[in-house]
C-alpha cells in the first residue's frame, strides 16, 4: 500500500462536476479579473466566518503584509508573534520594514499568552496569533493583553479556516483575519489566492483599493499600491468548495480522533487540545525524538510524512539579520527537531490510515 503525506484530488474527483463547470463558466464569461464570481466568494466567505467584510487577495502572504500595511505597521515598530509559525507569518511582518519579536509556543503550538506581556516594549505595534496546524489559539486573552495596552491583533488563519474559540471563528476575533486558500488547505483553491476578513469599513476599503494598484477608480491611483487580486476562476472554485468545508471539516475531525483513540507508541507525542477551542485538523502533527528513525521506518512501509516545520524562522538564513540565536527559542527549537505531521486528507480510506496506526504503533 503506498500512502502520500497528504492528497487533494480525492475531493476534487468526488465534486469533479461541479468544479468542472464552474471553471467552464468563467473561460465562457470573457470576464476573468475582479468580477461577480469574486464578488460573491467575498459574501460568501464573510458570512460563512459571520463577519462584515472579505476582500480576496492573491495569497496568504499577500494577506498578511497588506494587512499589516493597512493598519499602519511600518519600521521602528514591533509586532510579537510565536517563534514556530511557517515563515510567511513573519515575512507579513518585515515586508513592511518592522521588527517580530518571537515568542515561543505553549503546549497546543499556538503562542504563549503567559509569555506576550514580557515581550511588549514602547514600540509595540500589534499582536500576530497564528492558528496553528488548524487549532484555535485563546482569542479571549490575546484581545484582553491588546486592550490593556492598546494594540492591534491579527489572525493568521491559513490552516484555520472554520476552527473557533468559544464557539465564535476565528479570524473574527482581531482588527484584521488573513486565510490562505493554497491548495493543500482544508478550504483550499486550485493554484494561489488569499483574503483578508474585517469588521472596519475603512481597513475593508483601504485593502480593495490596495490590492487593485492602489486604484478606486481605473487608472487614477491614490497610493502605491499592489497587484493582488483574487482569481476568477478561483474564486469560482473556492465557491464551489465552501458548500463543502462542513464535509471536509468533519472528516478531518473523525480521522483525528481515530488516532488519538488509536494510535499507542511511547515514543510518539500526540497533540494536545484545548477545551474552549476546537481544532480543524489542517495537518495532524505529532512529535517524536527518534524522528529521522520514524520517518524512515515509515517511508520503509511507503508511508510519507513531511515536517512542518524544520527551520523555525528566527533560525533561518532570511531572519539572521535579527540575531535570535540559537538557544534563545528553546521550545520553539525543540518543536522544530520533533514534530512530524502524518497523513490526514479529505478521502482517505479506513483502511489506508489503519495501515498507518498499525506502522506508527510497530515503530
Amino acid at each position: 500500500m503506498q500512502i502520500m503525506s497528504g492528497r487533494i484530488d480525492r475531493e476534487f474527483f468526488k465534486h469533479q462536476r461541479e468544479y468542472e463547470e464552474a471553471a467552464l463558466r468563467v473561460l465562457r464569461s470573457g470576464w476573468y479579473v475582479l468580477g461577480e464570481n469574486v464578488r460573491k466568494f467575498e459574501e460568501e466567505f464573510a458570512r460563512y466566518l459571520d463577519i462584515k467584510y472579505c476582500t480576496g487577495v492573491a495569497s496568504g502572504l499577500d494577506a498578511l503584509w497588506i494587512a499589516f500595511r493597512a493598519l499602519g505597521v511600518k519600521e521602528n515598530d514591533e509586532v510579537i508573534v510565536q517563534g514556530n509559525t511557517y515563515i510567511a507569518s513573519v515575512m507579513g511582518i518585515s515586508i513592511n520594514g518592522a521588527t517580530p519579536v518571537f515568542v515561543e509556543p505553549d503546549e497546543y503550538y499556538n503562542i504563549d499568552i503567559r509569555k506576550i506581556e514580557e515581550k511588549i516594549t514602547k514600540r509595540t505595534k500589534a499582536i500576530l496569533v497564528v492558528h496553528l496546524y488548524g487549532q484555535a489559539a485563546d482569542m479571549t486573552s490575546v484581545t484582553e493583553i491588546a486592550k490593556k495596552y492598546g494594540l492591534y491583533v491579527v489572525e493568521d488563519c491559513a490552516q484555520a479556516h472554520g476552527a473557533c474559540w468559544n464557539g465564535k471563528k476565528v479570524g473574527t476575533f482581531g482588527d484584521i483575519g488573513c486565510f490562505s486558500f493554497y491548495p493543500s488547505k482544508n478550504l483550499g483553491a486550485y493554484g494561489d489566492g488569499g483574503a483578508i476578513v474585517t469588521n472596519h469599513k475603512e481597513i475593508k476599503d483601504f485593502v480593495q483599493m490596495f490590492r487593485n494598484y492602489g486604484s478606486e477608480k481605473r487608472y487614477y491611483n491614490k497610493v502605491v499600491g499592489a497587484n493582488s487580486r483574487l482569481d476568477e476562476i478561483q474564486a469560482a472554485l473556492l465557491r464551489v468548495k465552501l458548500k463543502y468545508i462542513g464535509e471536509i471539516t468533519e472528516e478531518k475531525c473523525r480521522i483525528a480522533d481515530k488516532y488519538l483513540n488509536e494510535l499507542s507508541n511511547k515514543e510518539v507525542i500526540l497533540p494536545a487540545q484545548r477545551s474552549n477551542g476546537n481544532s480543524v485538523w489542517h495537518q495532524f502533527v505529532v512529535r517524536c525524538n527518534r524522528r529521522e528513525d520514524l520517518i524512515e521506518h515509515l517511508a520503509s512501509h511507503n508511508i510519507g510524512t513531511i515536517i512542518h516545520y524544520p527551520v523555525p524562522p528566527h533560525l533561518s538564513e532570511a531572519y539572521q539579520y535579527l540575531k535570535v540565536g540559537r538557544g534563545t527559542l528553546p521550545i520553539t527549537e525543540e518543536y522544530a527537531d520533533s514534530v512530524l505531521s502524518i497523513p490526514s486528507y479529505f478521502g482517505m480510506s479506513k483502511q489506508e490510515q489503519e495501515y498507518v496506526i498499525e506502522c506508527i504503533n510497530a515503530f
